[in-house]
């Protein structure tokens, strides 16, 4: 007898429509999938722990609403620091709106990483003005530095001359070619007793989905993301107040995808 019993076109895929029971059963086989997945999460995320870490021997001074601080003011009083490579170059309207999805998500979560040691800030190459104008059309909250004048986000592999990815000497997520002069990234940073900061981690490309819980949430949804059939991933984002009948971003001065490649 054919569990099936009824087929609908107007879904996402055609999908069957099943008893409980025999639902109950599938459920239970993609579960032990999932706890597979967890289980190779955790042991990652052992690894990631275990890399070596990096002594910031260099030193970089970013310009913050408190003036020049370099990177070990900026734990707050914390051993660790969490850092969005937010996408905002000088003379930029606004920025990125896949880094501003990413951000839309930080607030909330500041006093739960305090709580657990960890600071966070996000760090772009634009005028601390240029920041601050933004932030405040967004609202946000967390704390965000300009490392305009410095060489910090090239050093961190997320921003580069047209020059040089025309030359293919651009390397961006560890030996990639970036599709554009500024990227995304997340990267962390300890401190200890004596004040000498280390990089302990960054990641880049789809990496930074770590801070886009609203994609974990759409994940478990039956449409998914539902960005197959978009020109390119994230075609469907808009900064939070962009939304509705809204008007778009300008496309010559905001960047498309910055993390869906």
């Amino acid at each position: 007898m054919s569990t099936r019993i009824a087929e609908r076109t107007d879904r996402p895929t055609p999908h069957p429509v099943v008893s409980r029971e025999h639902w109950l059963a599938a459920r239970k086989a993609l579960l032990a999938r999932e706890k597979e997945l967890t289980r190779l999460g955790d042991q990652i995320a052992r690894e990631r722990r275990a890399l070596p870490w990096v002594r910031m021997a260099k030193t970089y001074l970013f310009d913050t609403p408190g003036g020049p601080r370099p990177l070990a003011d900026l734990f707050d009083g914390h051993r660790q620091l969490l850092m969005q490579h937010f996408m905002l170059a000088p003379g930029w309207e606004q920025g990125c709106k896949s880094c501003s999805y990413m951000a839309d998500h930080t607030d909330p979560a500041l006093v739960h990483l305090a709580a657990r040691d960890t600071a966070f800030v996000a760090v772009s190459c634009a005028p601390l003005a240029e920041i601050e104008r933004f932030r405040k059309r967004m609202g946000w909250q967390f704390r965000w530095v300009s490392s305009h004048g410095t060489d910090f986000n090239r050093d961190f592999g997320v921003s580069f001359t047209a020059d040089e990815i025309a030359r293919g000497e651009a390397d961006y997520n560890f030996g990639g070619t970036p599709p554009g002069e500024e990227m995304p990234g997340v990267s962390a940073f300890y401190k200890d007793d004596t004040g000498e900061v280390f990089h302990t981690y960054s990641t880049y490309g789809r990496g930074v989905e770590v801070m886009m819980h609203t994609y974990r949430l759409l994940d478990l949804t039956a449409k998914g993301r539902d960005e197959d059939a978009l020109d390119f991933t994230m075609a469907w984002v808009r900064h939070h107040d962009r939304y509705g009948n809204a008007p778009a971003a300008n496309p010559a001065t905001a960047a498309t995808s910055c993390c869906g490649r």
